[in-house]
């Protein structure tokens, strides 16, 4: 009740309450962050322009609120999880105000994204500096908050190294500048408690780069010029929250070269990095085989290239203007490293691949383990000489404590990342996580080192700022948060007065809920989003799919992570208390389009379209269901009786008639507005005369699989196939007999009906595959089911693997022909729309490569069509659809011209751009045979 009234006398002090968020979905949004930590706020704000932020501020501090700040929510240590008001600037807070070229700065929002920023800055030769792996959905404010570094701060400096002015609001309701020898107000009393301490500021601060734990006093010494500004870095929103902030930017060398290094192991590396140093480093990365075995475990052997001789490696980019000079520094630091063998790669896309190992084993690294590895101990850093001699004390004290861990980091500025696998969820694991935590710092404090070296201290690491600071230290901290937060209302928890390090944390209240004990696979699956927030970026460019719905709304609900979040909670059962039927987990998974992008796109793994399967089953055990799931879900079932009983005509003047069409959609759950697919008039596809005769292909038998949509809506998809077949030398047979993989049941979460559904598809295709004959299917999302859903409905039928080996894409059956040519279509501009489930389940390789043949002009979209099966077609999911469909694949049509070929093996994708651009997409099989 206090808390209701606090928040209501927040709503009384502001003139516009609307850009706060109450609901039970909201806090449990907001609960966690990247962390190990769960914290329900009282209420979320998403501020709409720097005013309200500012009113919102005071207003809160009146109330007696505490607030926590919040931009992609990305921190690992819990420094974006508070008990009252957290805003979200991300969500409107989001624009770079402007870029000066002269001058080398930039003034943003607080809730912009760095890759926007240098999105913003790079044509003019210009970058932000600081590049953490999450940039593309990290936020400016964030990363001042945390001091944020990433790899290439070695060479382009710290997030504090990198301000020139801030405007921030303090706990005082004060609205300061920050600058270099800034004056007045506060400020004052901050220079005389400086000036008063100039002793142990100067000998205990300041030591190394990476020293990022607790408030970086050394900036503030009158030799740096008081400088605020670059101070107010890493105070993790304890001393304010900032309003906008002016950055300097710096140039970006237009040469680059890679340096790989190989040495017998991770510790050796680490002790060669001091003779790396002096050939001017912008990058230096350490990993080992640990994570390049994981990489290949996880995403398959191609996902890492050759790497030089040994089980460690020193990824090293050097940049520069002269391509002989960045030759020469980089061939002398290979001969001066010591490694086992060393090369120079100049090749930028061979580089990437090397890059791309570390990038992909850090968002692997949670779930590489034999049990989930969690964040608290992750990015410690020591000075780069003693770098070798901690990693290896590191690995004893991991065995010592049983533990795991895969240590990978920036090494050129000593700093250590490590995912460890603490049994949060036994009865002693938060005690084992206290006493490991303690451990680590008591060793890296003993070499001089910071418990954080990037991600700030907050509710994981706090605590343990006794253990490198004196008390006069930590007295100054307690002072200085007293001049600009006198209440403790800013962030309260982190730094000073911290709580304990093991309170607070989500996965041990798990032990207490009924839920997530009856139904421990499905938690763990859950929990294995640990917040990162990939599903927020924009990666459709480079052929992402995740998260279509979050780039078309823009809100935390529509994310994976936010799903997944709000899924936690329901299994917690504190905060969202109606199970599987709560309203908040409708609201969360009403949006999803059930593309499967997180599947692949997700470092941990989440495949949030099973576990909306799983919701509505429970949902509607045995409960009467939504008539959409009877007339969409049961889709396949309606095909098939329309074109037995050739009821085409009569079902088409149904679809097609106006008044009679709006009607159906009325009963069906369908859009309004969304065109009502064609029947087939006469039989169904699979059971209409080719021709085929006694076709003897020399290439032997293979057996087309159609699917319920080729088979029971007009098109001429399967002709084309059949008619392609036979001129590549197959002899193609048509699979007659029903074998639906019950795809439409699985989306409406009908899983006893899918199972049974999959059953009969493998009595009739099981005979196949054991024959050895390829079968051939038409629909990407009916294959997929083969290779993804199928073995998690069927776990112990063993004939699911042998059909899902048999069943290949058109692509991939092609491919595999040494001997045969593709016809030319050079001349050609081809915009290719991968079907999601093609993309994250498929894998598209085989039709870029078979694509490439062609010679045709191709661009392949990344994102989701938007229709995404039966998700476009419902009443409600009409305006997202649109807008998911103008984000990539409209745009791209528009752009490539009328005499452009759209090419969409998917019926969703095939249907969305005809409902929405007029135009006609045609099957890879029906391009192909066109132009024979």
């Amino acid at each position: 009740m206090a808390g209701e009234q606090v928040v209501a006398d927040l709503r009384a002090r502001l003139s516009d309450p609307s850009c706060l968020d109450q609901s039970t979905l909201a806090r449990a949004l907001y609960s966690t962050d990247a962390s190990l930590y769960r914290v329900v706020p009282e209420v979320v704000a998403t501020p709409r322009s720097t005013d309200e932020l500012i009113e919102l501020v005071r207003a809160a501090l009146a109330a007696g609120l505490p607030v926590t700040g919040r931009g992609a929510g990305t921190s690992c240590a819990g420094n974006a999880v508070g008990p009252g008001l957290v805003i979200d600037t991300s969500r409107h807070l989001n624009k770079v105000l402007s870029v000066d070229t002269e001058a080398g700065t930039a003034v943003v929002e607080p809730g912009v994204v760095q890759a926007i920023l240098q999105a913003e800055a790079n044509p003019h030769g210009w970058r932000y500096g600081p590049d953490p792996s999450t940039s593309n959905r990290c936020t400016i404010g964030g990363m001042i908050g945390n001091n944020a570094c990433g790899p290439r701060a070695l060479g382009y400096g710290r997030s504090a190294d990198n301000i020139v002015e801030l405007e921030i609001i303090t706990g005082t309701g004060e609205l300061l500048t920050l600058r270099p020898q800034a004056t007045g107000g506060l400020l004052e009393q901050l220079r005389t408690l400086v000036l008063d301490n100039l002793g142990t500021i100067r000998t205990e601060f300041g030591k190394f780069s990476r020293q990022v734990s607790g408030y970086s006093m050394e900036h503030l010494l009158p030799e740096n010029h008081f400088d605020v500004a670059s101070f107010f870095a890493g105070t993790e929103g304890t001393l304010g929250i900032i309003t906008k902030a002016t950055l300097r930017l710096v140039r970006d060398a237009p040469l680059k070269t890679t340096v790989a290094l190989g040495y017998p192991t991770m510790a050796d590396g680490a002790d060669a990095m001091e003779r790396m140093l002096p050939f001017r480093p912008t990058a230096c990365e350490g990993m080992d085989r640990r994570l390049s075995n994981v990489v290949a475990e996880r995403i398959g052997p191609h996902a890492v290239p050759p790497l030089p001789a040994g089980d460690a490696w020193l990824f090293i980019e050097l940049v520069g203007d002269d391509a002989a000079e960045i030759a020469a520094r980089a061939q002398a630091m290979v001969d001066a490293s010591g490694a086992t063998e060393g090369w120079v790669v100049p090749d930028a896309a061979e580089a990437a691949r090397l890059w791309t190992i570390r990038t992909d084993a850090a968002g692997l690294a949670a779930v590489a383990l034999d049990k989930p590895a969690h964040a608290g101990w992750e990015d410690s850093a020591v000075p780069v000489p003693a770098l070798g001699a901690y990693l290896r004390d590191f690995d004893a004290l991991l065995t010592r404590f049983g533990l795991h861990g895969l240590p990978y980091g920036h090494f050129g500025e000593g700093c250590v990342h490590c995912r460890i696998d603490f049994p949060l969820d036994a009865a002693n694991g938060t005690q084992v996580l206290h006493d490991f935590m303690f451990a680590a710092g008591e060793l890296v404090a003993s070499y001089g080192g910071s418990m954080s070296g990037e991600h700030g201290d907050g509710r994981a690491r706090s605590e343990l700022l006794p253990l490198m600071y004196s008390p006069a230290a930590l007295s100054l901290f307690g002072q200085v948060k007293q001049i600009f937060d006198p209440r403790n209302l800013l962030n309260p928890g982190n730094l000073v007065d911290p709580e304990p390090l093991n309170s607070s944390l989500r996965i041990p209240q798990l032990r207490r809920s009924p839920l997530a004990m009856k139904d421990p696979e499905f938690t763990l699956e859950v929990h294995q989003c640990t917040g990162v927030g990939k599903c927020r970026a924009n990666t459709t460019t480079a052929g992402g799919v995740m998260c279509p719905s979050f780039q078309a709304t823009g809100n935390e609900k529509d994310a994976t992570r936010g799903r997944s979040r709000v899924l936690q909670e329901m299994l917690n059962g504190q905060l969202i208390t109606g199970g599987w039927a709560s309203p908040e987990v409708a609201e969360a998974l009403e949006l999803c389009l059930a593309c499967k992008g997180c599947r692949r796109d997700c470092p941990t793994g989440i495949d949030m379209a099973a576990y909306k399967s799983r919701v509505l089953f429970e949902k509607h055990k045995r409960k009467p269901r939504p008539l959409s799931h009877y007339a969409l879900g049961w889709l396949p079932r309606w095909g098939r009786l329309v074109t037995r009983l050739r009821l085409g005509v009569l079902g088409n003047f149904a679809l097609q008639t106006p008044g009679l069409s709006n009607l159906v959609r009325a009963i069906a759950g369908v859009d309004q507005r969304r065109p009502m697919p064609r029947f087939r008039t006469g039989a169904a596809a699979s059971h209409q005369d080719y021709e085929l005769g006694e076709v003897a292909g020399s290439r032997g038998p293979v057996a087309i699989w159609v699917d319920s949509f080729t088979d029971a809506f007009a098109g001429g998809q399967l002709a084309a196939l059949v008619n392609l077949l036979v001129s590549v030398g197959f002899t193609p047979r048509i699979v007659t007999q029903d074998a639906c993989c019950g795809l439409t049941w699985i989306t409406t979460g009908q899983l006893d009906g899918a199972r049974r559904q999959l059953t009969h598809a493998l009595d009739v295709l099981t005979p196949i595959a054991e024959q050895q004959i390829p079968i051939v299917g038409m629909e990407p999302s009916c294959m997929a089911v083969w290779r993804s859903d199928a073995p998690e409905l069927l776990p112990d039928d063993s004939r699911v693997p042998v059909v899902a080996d048999a069943i290949h894409t058109l692509a991939e059956l092609l491919g595999s022909l040494d001997d045969w040519q593709p016809p030319s279509l050079a001349g050609h501009t081809i915009v290719a729309q991968p079907h999601c489930h093609h993309s994250s389940v498929l894998g598209w390789e085989a039709d870029a490569a078979l694509l490439k043949r062609t010679g045709a002009k191709v661009t392949t979209l990344g994102g989701c069509c938007g229709l995404a099966g039966n998700f476009g077609v419902e009443r409600g999911h009409y305006e997202v659809s649109v807008k998911v469909a103008e984000h990539d694949l409209l745009p791209a049509i528009r752009a490539a011209g009328p005499e452009a070929i759209v090419l969409a093996d998917g019926f969703s994708c095939r249907k969305q751009v005809g409902d929405l651009e007029g135009s006609q997409a045609v099957t890879m099989a029906e391009l192909l045979v066109a132009h024979l």
